[in-house]
């Protein structure tokens, strides 16, 4: 089985970089922006016509979620006419394609977690060009799977828990938003599901969500890192309304798992657990 993964030098494509050798069944070709450039189809042609996937991982996104509301037109580049790109040519290839898209497509006004049946109403421009780059893919290719997530973090690339763990080693208080809920994700969990999928190969396509177990506030993901990586800080709970960022963030992002848990049969971690085993680990 041949699996081409795009970004490989981000966050995810990383992890899975780091999990591959589990895989013996799989030949791997790992590809940065620089080899597969998604928003350019000769780019694609060039590196599918070498590798001849039999699955895509596109790993490959603009996430900068604040960024993005300045810079619109890049933002819908990559996580839009990247994904229709994508689509058009895994279609034209006969290769699968497996697709990391976000709890932001949701506006966060449910209190209960979110299935994938649920109506999206994305509330900036990161949500709406990655709900957009679903839709295009949805429109174009049968053979696809979408796997939304959230809070993802890792060892790898730029996360929260990187930030935190710099901060808590500069600073003696640190204020944290305590109103907006979610889930944190350990990227190498999500990696491992994505290659489930993959090797379960049981073509029921279409869109999932994976994040770790449990629910946590910025503030409770912040104390939990502090206190496996033993920094000792005065964690301070404040409000989104007292922290304003350009990019509206969903007040409640809980994602429900029960379908990739049934259908592919992944087993998903408990949040905290996966973020002590994490720093024992590394």
């Amino acid at each position: 089985m041949v699996v081409l993964v795009t970004g490989a030098s981000g966050q995810l494509g990383q992890a899975i970089q780091a999990i591959a050798p589990k895989y013996k069944q799989v030949q791997f070709h790992f590809t940065t922006s620089a080899e597969a450039d998604i928003t350019n189809t000769s780019s694609l042609k060039t590196t599918f016509n070498r590798v001849k996937p039999d699955f895509c991982i596109n790993a490959a996104a603009y996430t900068a979620v604040d960024k993005a509301e300045s810079e619109p037109e890049k933002a819908h580049l990559i996580n839009v006419t990247g994904a229709k790109n994508l689509a058009e040519i895994c279609k034209e290839y006969g290769t699968t394609l497996v697709h990391i898209s976000t709890d932001f497509v949701f506006d966060g006004n449910k209190n209960t977690p979110y299935d994938e049946e649920d109506a999206t109403h994305p509330q900036g421009v990161y949500g709406a060009t990655k709900r957009a780059g679903e839709e295009a893919i949805e429109a174009i290719l049968e053979a696809h799977y979408i796997v939304r997530t959230s809070w993802l973090y890792s060892e790898y690339g730029n996360n929260f828990m990187k930030t935190m763990i710099r901060l808590g080693n500069e600073r003696d208080v640190l204020s944290v938003v305590n109103d907006q809920t979610g889930t944190p994700t350990n990227a190498n969990d999500l990696a491992d599901a994505i290659l489930q999928i993959i090797t379960s190969d049981k073509k029921a396509y279409g869109i999932y969500h994976y994040s770790n177990e449990g629910v946590a506030t910025w503030y409770d993901f912040a104390k939990k890192i502090f206190e496996v990586n033993n920094i000792t800080i005065n964690l301070q709970p404040i409000s989104t309304a007292q922290y304003p960022t350009p990019a509206k963030r969903p007040v409640y992002s809980v994602m429900d798992k029960s379908k990739i848990k049934q259908v592919v049969g992944v087993d998903i971690p408990q949040w905290e657990a996966s973020l002590t085993n994490l720093t024992k680990n590394s």
